[in-house]
């Protein structure tokens, strides 16, 4: 099956093109809704014209492809807020000290952190003047104080902040993260600052929230353990917000992480327990289309409560297409649903194309369609748990191959057990989804009897049980894998071609698979020539000094940390996995480095640098050295002074204001990020 010969496939890579389009090079709305219409005559005209010819030509296919890259520009930058008037960022000031009276609600409840917690909230009001926009809430943690839910709505005097870019080469981007959700700033401020004007719900989201509290209210005193509570409120109501540290990393390392996040196994093993439950509809008349009402219906307000993530917004839509075709009784090509199930999710959240869940989601799902029915007929059981069992390992390693060249780009590690996890766990999820639901039935109506629920929480025990012992085999975890985008692509073109070669050995698909296998020879040669060149690091480490010296992909590391801090830093592995260094080597930190023809002095704590005979190019400041700069300057002249986040802020402050009254470049890294020189 030639999977491109599908026109909505066709038209979705389109939509996904300019959507990337759009992101990378922001235009205004006004010009694409111009580019838009008059693309879309161009295309009505092409049609006329197409319909009275007897010879087909392409140009009508080409003004239909280039209408749907501008069509996805043009969703993208309706669904930015940013590009509307009243816009908030339009109505404020970023100045330090600058305070502006916001009135918000609580749109979201995220994951505390370990000194705040976090909100995203919708701006209403900033002063007198009504705005629109998404912003990050930051709330200092008090014990005394209860935690704010949604559709709350809250005014306070507070300032905003620029989210903070990494300051450290190849970590996580939170910024981009959030900006990729249209959250521009940030906001700090305590409990007691805040004044709770509205309580009541206003939104699908406060409605969804509230159930979610009655199912949790109703379940509290079946006295669930807290890790037991947060699988429930995971499996059942997409949150996982509760989930432990712990238990987190053990799914992940076990390679079952996706049994976590509400996806398309949960969603279709519901539409398969709501089939049989208005199975007797179909008697009445038009029974089929309120069963079919009722199952979208049922689909959509358990996507609301589970909190329209992208991966369970993706298999809803999927499913209401499947069960919208399959009661009609309409034929369905998996492809098709999958694309119209992406089309129509990208028209309304376009960002969504850059959400991990939905990457893996749908990769996961395209390589189970392609490479799990050649997998499963390589050996038909004859016993039926022996088949089933089959069934789930080659879906399993069919899934493991769509997801694994992306999953070790974003998480840098593999499972090596992930089967057995799987072989566990999921043909188990139906009855734990089918038991859990009849649970949370139950405890609403006050019925649901103590041994019920004991066996349900001991059920939920094992299977985190057995997940931390599978995590816990860590000769079989496969981490810290450098593996650049360049690798991702170069991996699935190989895929791809090696799929269409095992459903059908012809020549022309052998000379692709070997011209891909050529192509990924090519890519890792490119990536070791391009990471073979010299860096020297200053990195950013509050109240420390982390220097590092990368010399033909082997790093010299140098710092001051205590064993605690040494154990936790994470920097040194993050730089390594994205520069593909293979080799580490431990130094002492130095009071001068010379870098071919470059030189560097480190001043430190002593302040010693009037015995150096030289002029360095640069000159590091570390461990607040109590200097006189403009002395120091005039003495050895240096051409870029760097400070580290060692220093005391007063100082790095009153070093700044020196450097630029004499015009000489200032790094200071707790403010942009590692400095690197190239040498």
């Amino acid at each position: 099956m030639k999977l491109l010969n599908f026109t909505i496939i066709k038209l979705t890579c389109f939509l996904i093109i300019g959507i990337i389009i759009s992101y990378l090079f922001p235009t205004s709305i006004h010009l694409n809704l111009y580019i838009t219409g008059s693309l879309l005559m161009l295309l009505f005209v092409f049609f006329l014209i197409a319909r009275k010819q007897f010879v087909k030509t392409v140009w009508f296919g080409i003004a239909a492809y280039i209408l749907m890259v501008f069509v996805g520009v043009l969703t993208t930058s309706f669904h930015n807020q940013k590009n509307f008037s009243n816009h908030y960022s339009k109505f404020i000031s970023v100045e330090k000290d600058s305070l502006e009276t916001v009135t918000f609600r609580i749109r979201e409840v995220l994951k505390p952190g370990n000194y705040y917690d976090k909100y995203v909230i919708d701006l209403l009001k900033i002063n007198d003047e009504t705005v629109s926009g998404k912003s990050l809430l930051n709330i200092q943690k008090d014990s005394m104080q209860s935690a704010l839910k949604v559709d709350e709505i809250i005014i306070g005097n507070m300032g905003f902040q620029n989210l903070i870019p990494p300051l450290n080469p190849h970590q996580f981007d939170y910024k981009k993260y959030l900006e990729k959700k249209y959250i521009y700033h940030q906001i700090f401020a305590k409990n007691e600052s805040l004044l709770k004007i509205s309580s009541d719900t206003h939104t699908l989201f406060g409605i969804a929230d509230n159930i979610r509290e009655h199912i949790n209210l109703k379940l509290k005193p079946y006295h669930f353990k807290p890790d037991e509570l947060a699988i429930i409120n995971a499996l059942l109501l997409g949150q996982r917000q509760d989930i432990s540290k712990e238990v987190y990393t053990s799914y992940t390392k076990a390679g079952a992480i996706h049994i976590l996040a509400v996806s398309g196994l949960h969603v279709g093993i519901i539409l398969l327990l709501l089939s049989l439950v208005f199975k007797p509809i179909e008697r009445l008349k038009h029974g089929k289309l309120i069963k079919t009402i009722l199952l979208v219906l049922c689909l959509w307000s358990f996507a609301l409560i589970a909190g329209l993530s992208a991966s369970v917004t993706r298999a809803v839509t999927m499913f209401s297409i499947v069960a919208i075709a399959m009661n009609l009784k309409r034929p369905t090509n998996v492809y098709n649903t999958l694309a119209i199930s992406m089309f129509i999710i990208l028209l309304f959240k376009p960002l969504f194309v850059f959400d991990v869940g939905f990457q893996l989601s749908y990769l996961a799902v395209f390589a189970i369609v392609s490479i799990d029915p050649m997998l499963y007929n390589l050996w038909r059981p004859k016993n039926w748990l022996l088949d089933k069992y089959w069934h789930t390992l080659t879906i399993t390693v069919s899934a493991q191959f769509g997801i694994i060249p992306i999953s070790l780009y974003y998480f840098h590690q593999f499972p090596g057990l992930f089967f057995i996890s799987n072989l566990v766990i999921i043909p188990l999820l139906g009855i734990i989804l089918g038991f859990g639901i009849l649970v949370i039935i139950l405890a609403i109506l006050n019925l649901l009897p103590q041994l019920i629920a004991d066996i349900f929480g001991y059920t939920i025990g094992l299977m985190n049980g057995f997940v931390a012992w599978v995590s816990k085999q860590e000769a079989f975890l496969l981490k810290d894998i450098a593996f650049s985008l360049l690798y991702v692509l170069v991996s699935y073109l190989t895929i791809v071609a090696l799929i269409k070669f095992m459903k059908k050995r012809s020549f022309a698909n052998l000379k692709l698979l070997l011209i891909s296998v050529l192509i990924v020879q090519c890519a890792f040669i490119y990536t070791n020539y391009k990471t073979s060149s010299n860096e020297f690091v200053v990195f950013h480490k509050s109240r420390y000094s982390l220097i590092g010296n990368n010399t033909k992909n082997s790093l010299l590391v140098a710092h001051d940390f205590d064993s605690l801090t040494q154990s936790k830093n994470k920097i040194i592995k993050d730089f390594t996995v994205g520069n593909h260094i293979k080799t580490i080597k431990k130094d002492t930190l130095k009071s001068i480095y010379i870098l071919n023809d470059k030189k560097l002095l480190v001043v430190d704590s002593l302040g010693v640098y009037n015995i150096i005979s030289f002029e360095p190019d640069y000159v590091l400041l570390r461990q607040s050295p109590k200097i006189n700069l403009n002395r120091l300057i005039d003495s050895i002249k240096p051409k870029y002074v760097i400070t580290d986040g060692s220093n005391y802020k007063s100082y790095v402050k009153r070093w700044e204001i020196i450097c630029l009254k004499r015009k000489l470049p200032f790094h200071q890294t707790s403010k942009k990020g590692a400095f690197v020189i190239d040498y």
